[in-house]
């Protein structure tokens, strides 16, 4: 490991997804083997190929503390990341230990809020003119209805103002949409400014809801999305040979990075160490993975290295694992080409079987089960491995939590447009 820069670890941790309403009560049901997968109730997905998802159910911005007043006009993604956000801060401690406000930022990996679309129905219905199309009465109907605040707050980058603002943070305020990556580049990013001295606290993390009618229009049009709608519970089956799509999920995941040092000055509770960063573009088509895996099998190999480490000292792998046909396969082929013989004995889970897929909140959300799988010595499993895939042969930790004493980690996210980010974490050890 390079002894020059500063060394980053985890200090506070907060999320909000479809287990549960904060990280004790979704570690507690990803050990268990329960699925957040049922139903949508978002919008009426009656006439849709798929009609599951994995929502957050019976939560609300006022159980983070917030008056109804302020959160009525919010993007439900900023709802989410402030509920976490809140959580994190308020686990770490940290804010009685800043004081210069600009050395505290905020780097976040988030989507578009959602939109009102019975605004948006209105808005076409009135531009139909006797079969016609009329965008200036689309117009007019949209200056007439459409709310000013709520359309800026669909936008990705106001949950890390939000956050700015609550907790006066001055410093670094970025936000990055790179799909399915977004969260884990977040938080790789966040760890370098910190290492590179720009800042001593950041709040990392991401935030998304994709769960309304163009999200699942669009993911149902790449034919992306399990349309296994009478199990709901079933449908995400990640490297099971009859897997055949991911389910949606939302929520908001968020840490707490510190600068070591301070970090132990104060005495705050550490969870680990973010050890290595990797990330890497396919340079492919915009949906597909290439078939070599080429793009993932870099960030992980860039990952390692930059933890000073080997691939044998690899004990862990949370995956990708999205339960669609190409990634699984290729992502089991990617495993075996970093980790060669080791690989047979590296254990390798998929919670999105669990949780469906969080898109840009899903790499802090399992990063954060790479922390608390180390600490507790566990290692969640992959439900619904039912039918092995003699394309996927690793150990994938199958339908049970297991035993496992783990020194060292990888989180994989790999998102659509080829971007990929490997995390590798580190039990520390004082």
């Amino acid at each position: 490991m390079n002894k020059q820069r500063r060394r980053v670890v985890v200090t506070g941790i907060g999320m909000i997804n479809p287990m549960g309403h904060d990280a004790a009560t979704v570690w507690a049901g990803l050990q268990e083997g329960k699925s957040g997968v049922g139903y949508t109730t978002l919008f009426d997905a009656s006439g849709f190929p798929t009609r599951i998802s994995a929502e957050v159910k019976n939560w609300d911005l006022t159980d983070a503390g917030e008056s109804a007043e302020r959160s009525a006009k919010l993007g439900r993604h900023t709802k989410f990341a402030i509920g976490a956000a809140k959580q994190a801060m308020a686990d770490s401690g940290v804010m009685d230990s800043i004081s210069d406000p600009v050395r505290f930022g905020v780097y976040l990996g988030s989507g578009e809020g959602n939109q009102d679309f019975a605004v948006f129905s209105t808005m076409m219905t009135a531009a139909l003119v006797d079969g016609e199309y009329d965008a200036s009465k689309f117009i007019a109907k949209g200056l007439e209805l459409l709310d000013p605040a709520k359309e800026l707050e669909q936008e990705p980058n106001m949950p890390a103002a939000h956050l700015a603002t609550l907790f006066n943070a001055q410093g670094p305020n970025m936000n990055c949409l790179t799909a399915c990556a977004a969260s884990s580049q977040a938080v790789g990013e966040a760890t370098e400014i910190i290492r590179r001295g720009d800042a001593d606290v950041m709040l990392a993390g991401g935030t998304h809801s994709m769960i309304h009618p163009f999200g699942v229009t669009g993911f149902n049009l790449l034919t992306a999305l399990s349309e296994s709608n009478d199990e709901p519970t079933k449908a995400s089956r990640p490297f099971d040979r009859l897997r055949n799509g991911f389910v949606l999920g939302e929520g908001s995941a968020m840490v707490v990075l510190e600068e070591l040092q301070s970090a132990l000055d104060r005495g705050a509770t550490i969870y680990g160490e973010i050890a290595g960063y990797g990330t890497t573009a396919d340079a492919f088509r915009i949906t597909d993975i290439p078939p070599d895996g080429h793009g993932g099998i870099a960030a992980m190999r860039m990952s390692i290295a930059d933890a000073g480490l080997t691939p044998s000292d690899i004990q862990y792998v949370n995956a990708h694992g999205t339960s669609t046909t190409v990634n699984d396969k290729v992502e089991t082929l990617a495993c075996h080409e970093v980790f060669g013989d080791h690989a047979a004995k590296v254990p390798v889970s998929s919670t999105k079987s669990m949780m469906g897929h969080l898109i840009a909140a899903a790499g802090v959300t399992e990063m954060i089960v790479c922390l608390l799988a180390m600490r507790d010595s566990v290692l969640p499993p992959t439900i619904n491995y039912e039918n092995p895939d003699p394309l996927c042969d690793l150990d994938y930790v199958p339908n049970e939590a297991r035993p496992a004493e783990i020194k060292y980690s990888l989180n994989n996210s790999f998102g659509f447009g080829g971007q990929n980010v490997t995390l590798c974490l580190s039990r520390f050890d004082r």
